[in-house]
């Protein structure tokens, strides 16, 4: 069976609600898993548990297999801690031939996370005191060692911080060896806790902060000034635009500069490049909405066409197929994505699904908890969608009862081609009438056997309410519209097990 990721004893196990649910396959539920890693504590698991359930997956899986993942999650999810971790624990299993090495190489892309993957290691190998970094592992100095080979002053220094593990103890710790002179005086200039004070909003912001002002209306117009300069400047990255647009917007810069800053949130371009998370989109677009200024509609139109452009290449279905989105809006999916983050997890399966929505012909879409409801919205936003089916969420309750959603075609004889589920896969039936969602879609698929189901797993507790029996069913997981270039591997044939096995190493 092509499409088939489950295990071939097809083990039968309960899910966190009780109800009868199927297991993945090692590879299945480790991808599954990482991708959907946030390591903070979740609804059902808490992080540290998380954590050891990927250690003892690891175990079970080839090595190789686990280095493409680690790179696929930080190159294709856009995922930082869950990568190092990976190479890190690789490191622990004393993987050989560079397999770790190569991982390292391939997860640590800014050069924070160089002191961050040792922070780590630290913290794994339960280190402490003064030679809490001692006996490094050799392939783990080796990735790193080259990794230091790719950043420049600015990059070093815009993330030289005062942490416990300091960019100078990595330097003196790792040894890289400088490709050319102009690279053995930055590293000098490491050492010697000499490197230039980077030009960033933080520093410039910073500095005017300990200003003394005459009164308020001073201290409005210095920063107003500081907050136009950094937008000219063109050295304000797109991340750092998202997060402060809400201080820019606060500190009545020019119509000027508001135009500066659409053009380049919507640029597309600087999207691609910026390779943002969907739901990084929809913080933004929360913090921006409640604001009062003149400004907003201007910023919050451009967020929606930065959304739109980050999806610019997604296929979608606008011939004659015909889709079904279902959004799981249930209690467990009610959980923030980290501790400092308001998005939850409902939140990015409500983006996923109004940004598939928006690139379909024939779709019906709609949400479930205990009740399944159809809230069908136009394909012309995505954002404004989002907010919409977030303010109704209490209308359907908050049990998983997914099974309504194939019952509800069965009933009204509906026949999808397509029904896509973003949700945590925890289904159940809280009204306890015998129904679940395996029954449900077998009588499905007896009105309709040509339906495909899609579940977009959100959370990665490593099994499903369905497995597949006929090539009918497929798992993809993770929070990146890059779930949807798995969709489409899946359309021509492929899996994302399979697209991670290509990665080259």
């Amino acid at each position: 069976m092509k499409f088939n990721i489950f295990t071939q004893k097809q083990q039968t196990v309960v899910n966190h609600q009780g109800e009868k649910a199927f297991r993945l396959s090692p590879e299945a539920e480790l991808y599954a898993a990482v991708v959907t890693a946030s390591l903070n504590d979740g609804f059902y698991e808490k992080a540290d548990d998380r954590l050891a359930r990927i250690q003892e997956l690891m175990l079970k899986n080839d090595p190789a297999f686990v280095a493409r993942l680690a790179i696929y999650a930080r190159n294709t999810m856009y995922l930082r801690s869950v990568p190092m971790v990976l190479a890190v624990e690789l490191a622990r299993l004393n993987s050989g031939n560079g397999l770790v090495a190569k991982t390292v190489n391939g997860v640590v892309k800014r050069a924070d996370e160089i002191t961050e993957l040792l922070a780590y290691y630290q913290m794994a190998n339960k280190r402490a005191g003064i030679k809490k970094l001692n006996k490094l592992s050799k392939q783990i100095q080796k990735g790193l060692a080259a990794s230091f080979n790719r950043f420049d002053e600015y990059q070093f220094a815009k993330y030289n911080r005062d942490a416990d593990i300091k960019l100078r103890d990595a330097l003196f710790l790792v040894h890289p060896k400088a490709k050319d002179e102009a690279q053995q005086g930055i590293f000098n200039r490491i050492a010697s806790n000499q490197l230039a004070v980077p030009y960033t909003w933080e520093t410039e912001l910073s500095a005017l902060g300990q200003v003394c002002y005459e009164d308020a209306g001073a201290r409005q117009a210095a920063f107003r000034a500081k907050w136009e300069e950094l937008i000219e400047s063109g050295k304000l990255g797109y991340m750092a635009l998202m997060r402060n647009l809400r201080n820019i917007i606060e500190a009545d810069v020019s119509v000027m500069h508001i135009n500066r800053v659409c053009n380049q949130l919507s640029d597309e371009a600087a999207v691609a490049q910026a390779k943002q998370l969907p739901f990084r989109f929809l913080a933004a677009y929360r913090e921006v909405q409640v604001l009062k200024s003149v400004y907003v509609r201007m910023v919050l139109n451009a967020l929606e066409l930065a959304v739109q452009a980050s999806v610019r290449n997604l296929k979608g279905f606008e011939d004659s197929t015909r889709v079904l989105i279902a959004c799981d809006v249930s209690g467990s999916m009610q959980m923030p994505v980290s501790p400092k983050s308001k998005v939850m997890l409902y939140d990015i399966g409500l983006m996923l699904g109004m940004l598939m929505q928006s690139k379909c012909r024939l779709v019906i879409t709609g949400m479930f908890g205990d009740r399944w409801k159809e809230i069908n919205m136009s394909g012309r936003s995505v954002l404004n969608n989002v907010q919409e089916y977030y303010k109704r969420a209490g209308e359907v309750g908050y049990s998983t009862n997914g099974y309504l959603v194939i019952d509800d075609l069965l009933e009204r004889r509906v026949r999808i081609d397509k029904v896509m589920m973003f949700t945590d896969c925890q289904m159940w039936n809280s009204k306890a009438d015998g129904s679940n969602f395996d029954k449900s879609w077998k009588a499905y698929k007896a009105f309709a056997p040509e339906a495909r189901l899609y579940l977009f797993d959100l959370a990665g507790h490593g099994n499903t309410p369905i497995r597949a029996e006929r090539d009918d069913v497929f798992l993809i997981a993770g929070w990146s519209d890059k779930v949807f270039d798995v969709l489409q591997a899946m359309e021509n044939g492929a899996s994302a097990i399979d697209q991670i096995k290509k990665i080259a190493l």
